[in-house]
């Protein structure tokens, strides 16, 4: 039996089974990671997003943030064969969550359920689509907050409202300034959200890392919770992780390859 074959029985079998999502897994679609050789941050000062600057300076904020978004987003970025893949495995029931690092939407995308309608609750951390559950750790870019009455909002319209001068956009239903829905430097993490990932790591008998680095905490450390709760571990990166030796199978492989590979073998 390959590590292939051996990797999806474990998926198969599992009663619970989750996935864990960074950088990697939307690098293929064009979205530059923020750290690193290629990193965005090698471009912009991280102290011109810090949650303490939208109090300060809420207008330059915004400007440097639609700057930012035209490099992240510099094209139509759409989900690649990894995303589908692993919304591939959802609608068949064999992965019951995806938790993410990643603030671009490509997931709900990829399941058919665009995060960022007109009118969002605020008490939505995680967005059902199909039979796939995403867990935003930091946050959605197309999502906008007001922060003052918690109204969240799609951000294409404060986005297109600022690009026409509006600076900042505001809340039309406080007044507030509004602000992207995503984790800022100096922010917390959404604290429902993260337990809810630790939750899931916890209750997992086969935990899939795919495209992350394992070096931001407290993402990092969700595979561990996972493997000391018994689960089968699975790492899908290009280059090694802190949890190698510690996982059951390691596919060193670009994500849009393994990840359909899996998919494939899972679902056959």
């Amino acid at each position: 039996m390959d590590d292939v074959t051996a990797a999806a029985e474990a998926l198969r079998m599992a009663s619970t089974a989750v996935a864990l999502t960074g950088a990697g897994i939307s690098a293929p679609s064009g979205v530059p990671p923020f750290r690193g050789e290629e990193g965005i941050w090698n471009e912009y000062d991280p102290d011109a997003f810090h949650a303490r600057r939208v109090r300060r300076d809420p207008g330059g904020f915004w400007e440097d943030w639609l700057d930012l978004r035209a490099d992240l987003f510099d094209a139509e970025v759409a989900p690649n064969p990894a995303h589908h893949a692993l919304a591939d495995l959802s609608d068949a029931g064999r992965l019951d969550a995806v938790v993410t690092q990643n603030i671009d939407g490509l997931h709900q995308e990829a399941a058919g359920s665009v995060a960022g309608s007109d009118d969002i609750e605020s008490a939505d951390l995680a967005t059902d689509a199909g039979a796939d559950e995403v867990v935003e750790l930091h946050g959605n870019g197309r999502r906008a907050v007001c922060r003052d009455c918690g109204r969240t909002v799609s951000a294409e319209e404060p986005r297109e409202r600022a690009r026409a001068g509006e600076l900042p956009p505001r809340c039309e239903s406080c007044d507030g300034v509004l602000e992207p829905d995503a984790v800022l430097f100096g922010e917390r993490l959404p604290a429902d959200a993260l337990a809810r990932a630790e939750r899931l790591a916890e209750d997992s008998e086969a935990f899939l890392v795919a495209g992350s680095s394992l070096t931001v905490e407290p993402a990092a450390s969700l595979p561990t919770r996972a493997a000391r709760g018994g689960a089968t571990l699975l790492v899908v990166d290009l280059k090694p992780t802190p949890v190698d030796s510690r996982a059951d199978y390691v596919f060193r492989e670009d994500v849009t390859d393994a990840l359909p590979a899996l998919r494939d073998a899972v679902l056959e």
